[in-house]
Parts: structure tokens; sequence; C-alpha cells
């Protein structure tokens, strides 16, 4: 099967969209299927507003569609609603070629974040973006709720997964150990949306640090002297920070999944977070803790045991979501195919 999948997020970016899009992409690889990307490192970009590292392509629908008829696809699957989705969804609807989109991020909540707008407008973005999809892949129940409240019904599962040989198979940092416990830890993009700022003032004894780049970096890090921010980090080093860590704190209130707590978890690290989409999908009480006390749900996570937190997050695989990726994208394909 010829997969191609139009995407404005792709390396050298660093997030849970672009580890998921990877991930995955190898997975439907391994099984045998061809996949095109279409992705901002094709084109010519500009850096995208306060977040300079996210490129913004020049994709002409033309440019996208000579690309997309070269390689002939099966299926289609739109990942993200930028210039690179849209050309791919101009040229999808002028041919009646049937296609998926999926809603990765709570975007219009990142835009009333950034910008004070109130998230109705940027609603109004979504809908005529995703509604002519055959579906909307969402990776939890309550995301797809969300979408079903703004009148987008036509959702479909895809779930995430963890890299069983990374993460729960590499020693602690010894660094990051040593430091004076219990070690809070963050992982992820340092940006407003994220609500960093709510871990970084709570008042649980121990050390935080924070894993990760992004905008707000230079600011928090002037502001928080005593939290320790080491930067990105990936593969071996980003798996010994998870394992060395007593807890992992999960402030975001606008992510629609959270791949990072589920990396976490299969490292043996339990999860404290708020009690908002995405924790509430994806965490139980044995591996976790919800409150909307920070430093209460921090207290409650410590006492979780490690050996069923890993237990519990080695259960999310990509072989998994690969194939949820497949369903979705032709309903009914037979998973023996895709096995």
């Amino acid at each position: 099967m010829r997969i191609a999948i139009a995407t404005d997020a792709w390396s050298p970016q660093v997030n849970g969209v672009v580890r998921t899009l990877q991930s995955v992409r190898a997975e439907l690889e391994r099984m045998g299927h061809q996949v095109m990307v279409i992705s901002p490192d094709l084109f010519h970009s500009l850096p995208c507003p306060t977040y300079p590292e996210i490129r913004l392509a020049f994709a002409t629908t033309g440019a996208v569609g000579q690309r997309l008829e070269e390689f002939s696809p099966h299926a289609i699957h739109l990942a993200t609603e930028g210039p690179i989705g849209v050309a791919a969804r101009r040229w999808c609807l002028s041919r009646d070629f049937p296609f998926t989109t999926a809603y990765h991020t709570q975007f219009p909540d990142y835009v009333a974040a950034r910008t004070g707008v109130s998230p109705e407008w940027p609603w109004r973005y979504i809908r005529w973006f995703h509604q002519p999809a055959e579906g909307i892949l969402v990776s939890t129940g309550s995301i797809a709720e969300t979408l079903h409240a703004h009148g987008l019904p036509q959702t479909r599962p895809w779930g995430r997964g963890v890299d069983l040989s990374l993460f729960g198979d590499v020693a602690p940092d010894p660094g990051i150990r040593a430091l004076p416990g219990p070690v809070q830890l963050y992982v992820g993009r340092v940006a407003v949306e994220k609500n960093l700022e709510a871990f970084l003032r709570s008042g649980h004894p121990g050390t935080k640090v924070i894993v990760g780049d992004g905008p707000a970096r230079a600011e928090l890090e002037a502001r928080y002297p005593d939290a320790r921010f080491l930067g990105a980090r990936s593969g071996a080093a980003l798996a010994g920070a998870y394992a060395a860590a007593d807890v992992f704190v999960f402030p975001s209130r606008t992510d629609t999944f959270g791949l990072v707590m589920i990396e976490a978890l299969a490292s043996g690290t339990p999860v404290a977070a708020y009690p908002v989409p995405g924790p509430v999908d994806v965490l139980v009480p044995d591996v976790g803790a919800l409150h909307e006390e920070l430093d209460r749900a921090i207290a409650l996570a410590l006492t979780r045991d490690r050996a069923t937190c890993a237990a519990y997050g080695r259960r999310f695989t990509w072989a998994a979501s690969a194939r949820q990726f497949l369903s979705a994208l032709v309903p009914g394909y037979p998973e023996e195919l895709a096995a």
C-alpha cells in the first residue's frame, strides 16, 4: 500500500507530533507499506513567529500535488493544519480524493495562550480544515468529545507508543540521580502553552529538572534559578533522565495526549498531572496521580510502585499505533495484513 503523509511538523523539530509520525512511518515500512512524507524540508520556508525552530513552508498546491501525482498514493493523510496540509487538502478536494486528518494539538488553546484572543476564532479554522476529511484521527476519547462538540463527529482512534528498546532499558543518569530528592522531572517544550510555570512555582521539596528547550526558557531559567534546565535531550540521554527521576510532572492543560507521560511510565517513573484531557485518558491510579493542586498530585504520585508503572507504560507500542493508523486510513483494513 502506498501512503502519503503531508505534514508541517518534521525533523529537525523535536516534539511529540514529529516523534509520532516518524515512529509510525517506521512501523508501516516494516510491515511492507511504502510511505512518502511531504514535509517542510522539501520547500523554501521561513521561521514561524515566536517558534523559529518551526519552519513555515512555501508549499503551493501545484508543488505538493506534483509529488502526490508522481507517488500515486492509495491513501493520503494530512497530519497538520499548516501550509503543507492546506496545499494537500486543496489538491485532494479538487480531485475528489478522500483523505484523513489528525488533531495533534489543541491549536485554539495555544493561539489563545499566546495572543489572548478567544479560542472560538481559531476553532473556525479548525472546523474549516477538518470538515471535508473522511476521518479525523484523535489520540484520546476526551479529544474526540471536544471535536464532536465543535461539529466534527468523524473521529477515529489513534493511540501512541513507546520505543521499548530505549525507555525502560537505560540506566538512570547519575548526575540527575545525585540531585537532592525527590527529583521532579519535566520533559517537553519550554513554552507558555505548556503551563510549565505551574510546575516551577509548586512547593514540593526536592529538585526540579527541566529537559527541553523553547522560547520561554531564558525567562524561566532567570526567574527560577533553583531549577535545573538541561536543554533538549534524545535517545539514551533522554531515557536516562526519565529513569533517574522520582516523579514525572506534566503540567500542561492543553495537550491532546502527552507522549512524554508514557515514556516516563515505561521508564518506571510515576506521573503527576492535572485532571484534564490527555492525563485523564492515559493515567490510571496505580501509575500516577491527578489533582487540581499540583503539589498534591506530586506527593501522591511519589507513593506509586515503579515496577507497576513500567509494566503499564510498556503496554503502549508503536506497532499497535501503526495498526490503528492503517485502520483509520482504510476502515476495515484486515488486521492480519497489518501484523
